[in-house]
């Protein structure tokens, strides 16, 4: 990795073109991340795996060792959404092996039923959905959902900017989606979500403290009492969205604000390893969907701001403005 940084890939850094340069330190990442998972450190082996992302974005194989690290770190919807990019990834790249592709669905299915049953707060309803009147099956979605969970009927809602996904065989559904629907048994935590889903970027519903670094001891309350679970929450959405019509940026844009929030309690490893993630986010979006001249001006900026941030830099940046606004 060392020779890398130093523009080594083969005998001659001369002749070492930067594709190859990248390859070779995301392989040499790949096999870290092995290795720790082996000496059972998954948290040193998903910084390993974040780098390898970071260097070859393109490699599926990459995604599911991040995913085997989230799921060591018990990280369940982090990690079904590694596999459902993986597997994405596997099929865009030509991916021939069915067997490989059933697999991975297979993985990834397991993942979100972990994610689930580990979940006491929310629950959630998935409606197949294909290109009907939008308004009208979201009604029948939320409709649906009350009589089957009358426990969380405190606050329901469907999410009306992300079509879903489920691993499914791809030789049986290989284009279905679905609408998700969420419902919660804490009313406020349920309108915090839909406030954050419904805007043109996720917000930091933790605004008050965002301009006050003083408040430290409020930041850390509110991290504890809601902050964590809010996250929970958007992992899970993460888990089966695979584009979001909002912004391709979005789901980085939620690292972002966790990552933000562990800066304000001071908790600097942490924060550096959500910046990773978002990084290794920002980095795969190209290679998953198109992305406008506008959405990847933003992406390239907030590559820019991780880069920057993880340098331990401050001062005004693309993400700053985004708060502020």
């Amino acid at each position: 990795v060392q020779l890398c940084s130093k523009g080594f890939a083969i005998d001659d850094p001369l002749k070492s073109s930067p594709d190859d340069i990248s390859r070779l330190a995301s392989f040499i990442e790949s096999k870290l991340v092995i290795c720790y998972l082996k000496l059972g450190q998954p948290g040193i082996a998903l910084s390993h795996s974040h780098r390898s992302i970071i260097q070859n974005p393109s490699y599926f194989r990459h995604h599911l060792l991040q995913a085997a690290c989230f799921r060591c770190l018990q990280r369940y919807s982090e990690a079904a959404r590694s596999a459902m990019v993986a597997d994405c990834l596997y099929v865009l790249a030509g991916g021939t092996g069915l067997e490989t592709s059933d697999l991975i669905q297979l993985y990834w299915q397991a993942l979100i039923q972990e994610a689930l049953s580990e979940e006491v707060s929310f629950s959630v309803l998935y409606t197949p959905f294909d290109k009907e009147d939008k308004a009208d099956k979201i009604k029948e979605a939320n409709k649906t959902f009350a009589e089957k969970h009358p426990d969380y009927t405190q606050h329901i809602f469907t999410d009306p900017h992300g079509i879903h996904l489920l691993p499914e065989p791809a030789e049986s559904l290989p284009d279905q989606q679905y609408l998700l629907t969420l419902g919660f048994r804490d009313k406020e935590m349920g309108k915090t979500v839909e406030k954050s889903l419904t805007r043109k970027l996720p917000i930091c519903p933790d605004q008050k403290a965002l301009f006050s670094p003083s408040m430290e001891e409020d930041t850390e309350t509110f991290w504890e009492n809601t902050g964590k679970k809010l996250m929970a929450v958007m992992d899970f959405i993460g888990s089966t969205k695979i584009k979001d019509e909002r912004s391709p940026c979005a789901r980085a844009v939620e690292l972002f604000h966790r990552a933000s929030a562990l800066g304000r309690l001071r908790r600097g490893q942490q924060q550096s390893q959500v910046m990773s993630q978002a990084m290794a986010e920002l980095a795969t979006i190209p290679y998953l969907q198109r992305v406008s001249q506008e959405d990847d001006k933003l992406l390239q900026s907030l590559t820019a701001d991780a880069m920057d941030i993880l340098a331990g830099g401050t001062g005004d940046r693309v993400w700053t403005k985004l708060q502020q606004v």
